[in-house]
């Protein structure tokens, strides 16, 4: 038998919502994965309605914790229906945050409009999951939907509504995914991270429906069992243990779903570099040029040892062709007459200067340029124009 080099145990949790689902997820990213970690989860799924925001906390929290984070979103499309993504790789990710641009600037703001057809657009590389309502004919259309744009990566989640004819609505949400092709995979669509915090989310829901906890009604979920139970307690849930496939069909999409925030790093463009030179030797000579410029007299000594050092500082953490796109965005601003000033640590920067970027002399007050760019901390350059 093949090993695993990833235990991710019995079942990974597929559907939680954060806070940053809001008015809808009542705990945050940190609460969520201590709790995991209490129960003994190996990898969790933070999925937002219409966002990636909570995702950055998250992350921050796996690492915490030693809990492997799977990034996903919960979209909710123009036409009610439902789909959980999860992004297998860096460029899906870059996908999903270009579909949420897309409708996010649609909606307009705290709206998100997108379409089956958007999504589809931007779906290479997305494993997807169906949170279907009944086992009905529309199910069904959206079950073909699906299959037709995600293929093998499609999905349906098989959820406990804890009301009567759980079991017969799951074994028929069951068939009609596997007549169309659709994995099943168990979820618990987490809410909050312990049953207490169910008052927490109520009070939400109602400040979302604009109403109050007397004439909420069935706008609140019906029951407490949103919270995040141990991979054990889901094997062995009442109806859910006769769908042992579908709750393994949990791990194998954890299995797959490797993007990390840890491959993300500033790209910057590679249009400003002069053709045959590389952004490191472009700036060099700007900057000199520059200097040259700032200095008809004769360039200083100390302004020289000053300039060869952030130069060489510049080129060992790489930051070039940031330093020439701000310089573009200056010389092209000045070009059509708009004032533009550079600020902040930037003005100790003897490269900045002598480029125009800034116009404090940073040699003549004294100023640190490590304040600006430090090899120890290797923070990227914030210039403020």
């Amino acid at each position: 038998m093949r090993h695993d080099p990833e235990d991710l145990g019995p079942y990974v949790e597929l559907q939680c919502a954060s806070h940053f689902s809001l008015l809808r997820g009542a705990s945050s990213p940190g609460e969520l994965f201590d709790e995991a970690q209490r129960l003994g989860y190996r990898a969790l799924a933070i999925c937002d309605r219409n966002s990636v925001a909570g995702v950055v906390r998250a992350h921050i929290a796996a690492k915490a914790t030693g809990v492997r984070l799977i990034i996903g979103c919960e979209l909710v499309l123009r036409d009610g229906m439902t789909v959980v993504v999860f992004p297998a790789d860096r460029a899906a990710y870059g996908r999903l945050c270009r579909l949420l641009s897309l409708g996010k600037a649609r909606g307009g703001k705290g709206e998100c409009d997108l379409t089956l057809e958007d999504l589809g657009a931007h779906a290479k590389g997305l494993i997807a999951i169906l949170i279907p309502d009944a086992a009905d004919e529309t199910c069904a259309l959206q079950l073909k939907k699906i299959a037709t744009i995600f293929g093998p990566d499609a999905h349906l989640a098989l959820t406990l509504r804890r009301r009567p004819g759980d079991a017969l609505r799951l074994h028929q949400l069951e068939l009609m995914a596997r007549a169309a092709g659709v994995t099943p995979v168990v979820t618990n669509r987490v809410l909050f991270h312990e049953k207490a915090r169910r008052l927490l989310q109520d009070v939400v829901t109602c400040i979302r429906e604009g109403t109050t906890i007397d004439d909420v009604g069935f706008k609140r979920d019906r029951h407490a069992d949103r919270y995040l139970k141990s991979p054990a307690e889901m094997q062995q849930q009442r109806h859910l243990a006769n769908h042992p496939e579908a709750i393994a069909a949990s791990v194998a999409i954890a299995r797959r779903c490797r993007f990390s925030l840890d491959e993300l790093s500033y790209q910057y463009p590679h249009e400003v570099s002069e053709p045959g030179k590389s952004p490191q030797e472009t700036l060099e000579r700007l900057t000199w040029e520059g200097a040259d410029r700032r200095y008809p007299d004769g360039v200083p000594p100390e302004v020289e040892k000053a300039l060869a050092h952030e130069l060489r500082l510049i080129g060992l953490l790489g930051y070039a062709p940031y330093f020439l796109t701000v310089n573009s965005i200056v010389r092209f601003a000045r070009s059509r007459g708009i004032l533009c000033q550079g600020r902040g640590s930037a003005a100790n920067s003897a490269v900045c200067y002598v480029l125009g970027i800034t116009s404090i002399n940073p040699i003549q007050g004294d100023l640190l340029f490590e304040r600006f760019v430090s090899e120890e901390r290797r923070a990227p350059p914030d210039i403020d124009v």
